[in-house]
């Protein structure tokens, strides 16, 4: 009879709670990447690029290697104060906008530079390209006749009818695969449990007849 009050005063038995499987750590960064970059996708406005198109034509006294180098100066200088200051009245946006939106690039076989300009909207940015591409022309013809080169229009800037900028589908996919990276490194790294510590045996309650009969010993 004392055995079953003891029994009945040792209290509930705790169970160790269970642990999560250890992919559901990247399960977690897949979720939680894809929700931030789908969201970041859908909240940022989208982005519009226009490209013009500039050729260096070699004059007399000049050669093909000799436009090649200077397109590549051009292709340095077009974002260059003084020439963003000449093309901001064109543009209609302050030097700021064309300091941040516009992007030169030129090729190593070709004498070509390519001027491109994003903006959130899509006749902004090609009129922002196509300033830039004539102030950069402007200052060519100024000083010709020291470098016996000519920047010539190849292309003009039109208005784009698809933005430039990545979709939240695009986003939000590049935002799950990052989550699930930092979720696998965190598996990775996670201290390891040893079986003992995985299941701790709590210590049984002593109940009130086990204390009588210690007393009742001593």
């Amino acid at each position: 009879m004392t055995e079953n009050h003891a029994r009945r005063h040792r209290g509930p038995r705790l169970t160790p709670p269970r642990a999560l499987p250890p992919w559901s750590l990247v399960a977690a960064g897949v979720l939680a990447g894809g929700l931030l970059g789908g969201g970041y996708g859908v909240l940022r406005p989208a982005e519009y690029t226009a490209t013009s198109y500039l050729v260096a034509v070699p004059g007399e006294r000049s050669d093909a290697a000799g436009a090649l180098g200077f397109a590549q100066v051009y292709g340095r200088i077009a974002t260059q104060p003084a020439v963003l200051a000449d093309a901001r009245a064109a543009a209609g946006v302050p030097v700021a906008a064309l300091r941040a939106g516009v992007r030169t690039a030129t090729s190593p076989d070709a004498p070509m530079v390519a001027v491109s300009a994003t903006s959130p909207r899509p006749a902004e940015a090609a009129a922002m390209a196509n300033a830039v591409a004539g102030a950069l022309t402007r200052r060519a013809d100024a000083a010709r006749a020291g470098t016996r080169v000519t920047l010539v229009p190849f292309t003009r800037a039109v208005r784009p009818t698809e933005p430039s900028s990545a979709s939240a589908g695009v986003t939000g996919l590049v935002g799950a695969a990052g989550g699930g990276l930092l979720g696998a490194l965190a598996l990775l790294v996670r201290p390891r449990r040893g079986p003992e510590a995985e299941a701790p045996r709590p210590a049984p309650v002593p109940g009130p007849a086990v204390v009588d009969g210690a007393r009742g010993r001593r």
